[in-house]
């Protein structure tokens, strides 16, 4: 398919999603986080992709909304905006690709909101930076904290929500926001290192150990082990695991079956 806003390549079982409005720096509106979720669902039917890399071109990642589709805009429309973020958010969580946000410069508002729904994040350590700017404008950053407040402590979301201000990547990687910081020039090469490693395993098990992790971490404690406790039943008796299993007791490499995914 071929998209305004973003490109998007594989290379083997790696999918790489650019922003590519770097004139609006990656700036999200109705259009853009459409075509963005679309591009994710058609991926979603790929049996052979099992990563994707969600990264940007130009100087900015990501500065948030469009200001001109919230500013003078009847409520009915801001709350479509919002209801298209929410959908493409959904849709993040709910790929079976394991989603890496590769920030190599500022991801502000919207920007940080979309990086932090992703699963992993890698990040350039000197030009990345990333905050809930929305009091500048006297504009709460409510749809970015559902997921910043989900990776980092409260009292840590809440200084990023009254301040406004931005973190380098080193500190947004002490605060649990960000998984990976790497050397600007390196960031592309080891991004996709991690991406590969995360191939070695069957799309199978990338898609539960994800929708797994979600669904258990909205759970007490015992509803967790309860929970935990049938997939891994019921996981035991997949045919990637038996096969897995098997390779490691044969010493040999495995075969995936993704087919069965």
């Amino acid at each position: 398919m071929s998209y305004d806003s973003i490109l998007y390549e594989e290379q083997d079982e790696i999918g790489i999603l650019t922003l590519n409005m770097p004139e609006k720096r990656n700036a999200l509106g109705i259009h853009a986080e459409t075509e963005i979720t679309e591009c994710l669902q058609d991926a979603a039917k790929c049996h052979d992709t099992k990563v994707i890399i969600l990264r940007a071109n130009g100087p900015v990642f990501c500065a948030g909304h469009d200001r001109p589709e919230i500013l003078n805009q009847p409520v009915s429309n801001i709350r479509k905006l919002f209801q298209t973020s929410f959908n493409l958010m959904n849709t993040i969580r709910n790929a079976p690709q394991c989603v890496i946000a590769e920030v190599h410069a500022i991801a502000m508002a919207g920007g940080c909101h979309l990086v932090a729904g992703c699963d992993l994040i890698t990040a350039a350590r000197d030009n990345a930076q990333f905050g809930m700017t929305g009091l500048i404008y006297s504009y709460n950053c409510t749809t970015p904290t559902v997921a910043v407040s989900r990776a980092v402590g409260q009292k840590k979301c809440m200084e990023m929500l009254m301040t406004a201000g931005l973190y380098s990547a080193e500190e947004s990687r002490e605060m649990g926001l960000i998984n990976k910081v790497f050397a600007d020039d390196q960031l592309q090469e080891k991004t996709m290192e991690l991406a590969k490693d995360i191939c070695k395993s069957s799309k199978y098990a990338i898609y539960m150990s994800k929708q797994n992790f979600y669904a258990q971490v909205e759970m007490t404690e015992q509803q967790a082990y309860m929970f935990a406790k049938e997939m891994m039943a019921q996981q035991g008796v997949s045919v990637n695991a038996i096969e897995g299993f098997s390779a490691f007791i044969e010493k040999r490499d495995p075969v995936w079956n993704d087919d069965t995914f």
